[in-house]
């Protein structure tokens, strides 16, 4: 299982990811407080300005301060952690 950083030592599988989305749009905010209402709404954000969404297979819905070109940047990279490597 690949993990992902997403901030502020935060990680996210990255098999589990459907979409990183722009927190901009109005159908993004929607989601987000749809998400808060239903107890779905993961805020890694420490308090800094929503800068990524997140969303999981699972209907959870992740929210990062990183840009969204870095966290697909991280996905990508060789220094996201592989759980697996670690095992051996």
């Amino acid at each position: 299982m690949k993990l992902v950083n997403i901030g502020f030592g935060n990680m996210v599988s990255a098999g589990r990811m459907v979409a990183i989305v722009s927190p901009e749009s109005a159908p993004i905010k929607r989601i987000i407080q749809d998400a808060k209402e239903e107890g779905t709404l993961i805020d890694a954000t420490h308090g800094r300005r929503t800068r990524a969404v997140i969303i999981t297979d699972s209907d959870h819905i992740i929210l990062s301060y990183l840009q969204t070109e870095t966290v697909a940047n991280r996905m990508n990279d060789e220094n996201s952690i592989d759980e697996e490597d670690e095992d051996e």
